[in-house]
């Protein structure tokens, strides 16, 4: 049975609501006052939760290094489903958008490289949730952002406790929790382009149980027009479940176990199909016809089970075991054969003037009875799982505070490619299936890791002096098999095997001092690491990095400076095709590279003495810039030929964000604007080359919240309210729009 054959029983289960006292904290954690305040106030040592990284805005801002926590109160407000638009919000984070609703982005923390947010660790509740994190990391898969009761992202020193990307930082997100009381929530939104989302949950927490189900479903007919007509969106599911058994909570040692199970799939009409320049200036929303079959299928299940034991109120042992399972059929057109020879489509897109037969017969504009267009079926199955466990014990002595956690992961994952290609031919603008391909034709071949790894991080406290000094150690080997595209029964006959070693030692020290009750500075010193690929002898990807910063608050205003460099050694490349390469995922050297930044955040509350309205204004702001040191020539669209004092490509050099919110007990009005500096899509130095640019863009979104009862709301929200047209990337083939102007009304209910 699928998952909509269960709507019906999910539904009976499933109750409308929010607890209020859910809504209580998110008003405290949304209080301009409490926001302005507890950056200053004196850190009341806690031992967390095993599932997050710091689980509070308060915790955030006494962290030795830079950090911020996007709290429930915040994903309300705008009550966003694209994780872009989230974190925009968030200084150091660059990204670049890809489908204009969220499905696959690509996020960079502090400049590591963006494509498919391969260079960071991603995790959801503390558990690496990329397809594969150490063979294939690429974020085909992405949490729904929908489902999620926060966002943690740490960046710069001390970050030894996640791995293995520690180079630009650490993004965590915290799924809907168990509930305190009986409680529930459903909500039912209807916008632009016939989208929809209807969500609902329900959980209760009991003397020795607790429990949480929550079920999303999100469809949309797409904003782009299809040649001939045709549905350009998704329609995507998600559905959680977790179950808590615990020990009287009285008792001298707690223990509790927890289990969770997430299953989601999408089924989503993208294609990797852009425009050429000439067609994205006259109607950029368009499709081409060649592109009228393409789909992303997938499914994505997990199961963890997570044992807590607390010895004391000082002392806890947490540990997770995990298995994450992802398959997908990204069944999309991949190259173009006019009669010339096969002609890959980023480079029709980009000179549409040299492949003027292929362009004809990509647009529709040229009817073809061969094998003229190939739709790769890039199909791949994907498993990861492991146990991971954490130690966590404080203690106190005169004036100063200890706390010690080590950590320890045994980790496996796989991605196994298995892919074909059909011919189709194209009459009229409609295709037709000329030639089926024999699946394993096109790739064959099993990539996987395991590996070990531990951490050990130690805080000191001694007045107003806060020292975290860490160390993490990776253990991992690397490897590939490709059964060759001749042998589909993989019976070994053409194997190729290579393997890869690596044993690397990722030390770490922050601090943090407070001058004042208004004025505290923090920084620190860590080395950044990136897994390598599966070639024998291949360097792993690593650099120091250094931070300096600065948490302030002065009356009304409050806010954090801070300065940031990354001194690459060894800068890695990727071979995706998802940035106009071969699609491989082979790594290559990219040699010593420096990323310079700043950021600045800002907060303001012009209503303080009002005690019917606030207005907090909060501005971020980041400084990003880049510079190869040496020289080194790319088969890759994204990295093309590299020279000394060239600029990575993807990262924009200047990006702000600033929201202004008109809050009563009764009603709540947003509004954020983000501007995204213009950024080149090739390495390169000076003036960025108009074929090689994607132009700056600002973007205003807006949202309100009128409240008819403590229990029911009306919401609304628009993106893009000035309906700006401009694009997002060059990537994987030609110039992609982003969002335009989209509206969207529902109601949300909770008890």
């Amino acid at each position: 049975m699928t998952l909509k054959q269960y709507l019906p029983l999910i539904f009976c289960m499933i109750f409308l609501g929010q607890t209020f006292a859910q809504e209580k904290e998110q008003e405290q954690e949304n209080d301009p006052i409490l926001t302005t305040l507890d950056s200053i106030y004196k850190l009341n040592e806690v031992v967390l939760s095993a599932n997050v990284i710091f689980g509070s805005k308060f915790e955030a801002r006494n962290r030795t290094g830079s950090s911020y926590y996007i709290s429930p109160a915040e994903i309300q407000k705008f009550n966003y489903t694209d994780i872009n638009r989230v974190l925009k919000s968030v200084p150091g984070v660059n990204m670049y958008e890809e489908d204009g609703f969220g499905l696959r982005p690509n996020i960079s923390l502090r400049g590591t490289s963006p494509e498919r947010s391969a260079k960071i660790t991603l995790m959801e509740d503390g558990v690496l949730i990329a397809p594969a994190p150490y063979s294939a990391p690429a974020a085909y898969y992405f949490p729904t952002i929908a489902r999620m009761h926060a966002v943690e992202v740490l960046k710069g020193s001390s970050q030894v406790q996640f791995g293995p990307y520690t180079t630009g930082g650490a993004i965590n997100l915290i799924s809907t929790p168990i509930p305190d009381n009986f409680s529930g929530m459903a909500e039912a939104t209807y916008g632009s382009f016939n989208s929809t989302r209807a969500q609902a949950r329900i959980g209760d927490s009991r003397k020795h149980f607790g429990y949480m189900i929550e079920y999303l479903n999100y469809t949309s007919d797409g904003f782009k027009d299809l040649d001939n007509g045709g549905n350009t969106g998704f329609d995507k599911n998600d559905l959680v479940a977790k179950f808590r058994v615990n020990t009287d909570p009285e008792a001298a040692v707690k223990q509790s176990l927890t289990l969770k199970f997430q299953y989601g799939d999408e089924d989503s009409n993208e294609t990797y199909l852009g425009l050429s320049q000439n067609d994205f200036n006259a109607t950029p929303f368009r499709r081409y016809a060649g592109t009228q079959i393409d789909n992303m299928d997938n499914e994505h299940t997990q199961f963890t089970a997570t044992h807590v034991l607390d010895l004391s109120k000082d002392f806890r042992i947490s540990t997770t075991g995990y298995i994450n399972s992802f398959k997908r059929n990204w069944y999309k057109l991949d190259k173009v054969d006019a009669g010339n020879g096969s002609v890959g489509i980023a480079s029709i897109m980009n000179d549409p003037f040299t492949y003027t037969e292929e362009y004809a017969v990509v647009s529709g504009a040229a009817n073809n009875a061969g094998d003229a267009l190939m739709v790769k079926a890039n199909n791949r199955a994907y498993d990861s799982r492991g146990v991971q466990t954490k130690l966590d014990y404080h203690w106190r002595g005169d004036q100063t505070f200890h706390d010690i956690e080590i950590g320890l992961r045994y980790h496996t994952d796989e991605m196994d490619r298995f892919q074909w290609v059909d011919d189709y031919s194209i009459t009229n603008g409609i295709m037709n299936l000329k030639t089926a391909g024999i699946p394993g034709t096109d790739s064959n071949r099993i990539h996987n890791a395991t590996a070990l790894a531990a951490f050990a991080m130690y805080k000191f406290k001694y007045k107003d002096l806060t020292l975290t000094p860490g160390l993490r150690f990776e253990s991992m080997t690397l490897a590939r098999d490709d059964y060759g595209k001749n042998d589909v029964d993989r019976t070994g006959i053409d194997l190729s095997s290579r393997e890869n070693k690596v044993d690397v030692w990722i030390p770490g020290i922050g601090f943090n001092y407070n001058l004042d009750n208004r004025v505290s500075v923090f920084g620190g010193i860590h080395k950044g690491f990136s897994p390598p690929g599966s070639t024998e002898g291949q360097d792993a990807e690593e650099s120091i990095n250094y931070e300096l910063g600065s948490r302030f608050s002065f009356g009304l205003l409050s806010g954090e400076l801070i300065g940031f460099f990354n001194d690459y050694s060894n800068l890695l490349g990727s071979d995706f095709a998802a940035t106009g390469g071969t699609g491989n995922l082979d790594q290559f050297n990219a040699g010593e590279v420096n990323v310079i930044g700043m950021e600045v955040l800002l907060n303001y509350e012009f209503l303080k003495e009002n005690k019917a309205f606030s207005l907090p204004v909060t501005f971020g702001y980041t400084y990003t810039d880049s510079e190869f040191r040496n020289s080194f020539s790319s088969s890759d669209e994204l990295w093309g030929d590299v020279a000394v004092g060239d600029e990575m490509p993807y990262i924009s050099k200047h990006q702000f964000n600033a929201m202004l919110s008109l809050v009563h007990k009764r009603f709540d009005l947003n509004l954020s604007g983000r501007y995204n500096g213009a950024f080149r899509t090739q390495a390169g130095s000076g003036a960025i080359p108009a074929d090689q640019e994607v132009a700056s863009n600002f973007v205003i979104d807006m949202a309100a919240n009128y409240h008819l009862t403590k229990h029911l709301s009306l919401t609304g929200n628009i993106s893009n309210l000035l309906n700006e047209t401009y694009a997002v990337s060059r990537v994987p083939a030609g110039l992609r729009p982003g969002l335009p102007f989209a509206a969207y009304g529902g109601l949300r209910f909770g008890f």
